[in-house]
């Protein structure tokens, strides 16, 4: 799933609102956001609850100083627009620590 969805993807997308909301609320920078998609290991799930008006994705990864995030995002016109981004629960890293 996940090489078709970044497969054709040329970047990001940023919405200026939501970019100040996970700045302001969860202390995560946009460059942080950018640092999980390339790094490894990166787990992609559809997110089908909150998919009503358009496909909606989220990960589970890492920046390059290892700070584990939780991003939901969206593909628009070929990008990647984050909607939300903050670190991990610990259900979550737990998860994710296993690959």
């Amino acid at each position: 799933m996940d090489e078709i969805i970044f497969k054709e993807n040329l970047g990001f997308d940023w919405d200026w609102a939501n970019q100040d909301k996970n700045t302001n609320k969860h202390s995560v920078s946009p460059w942080e956001c950018e640092q999980v998609f390339f790094n490894e290991p990166l787990l992609l799930n559809e997110d089908t609850k909150h998919s009503q008006n358009e496909r909606r994705f989220y990960v589970l990864g890492k920046t390059d100083s290892d700070r584990k995030l939780f991003i939901a995002f969206t593909i628009r016109k070929q990008l990647i627009r984050v909607i939300s981004a903050r670190d991990m629960s610990r259900k979550e890293r737990k998860f994710y620590e296993q690959f």
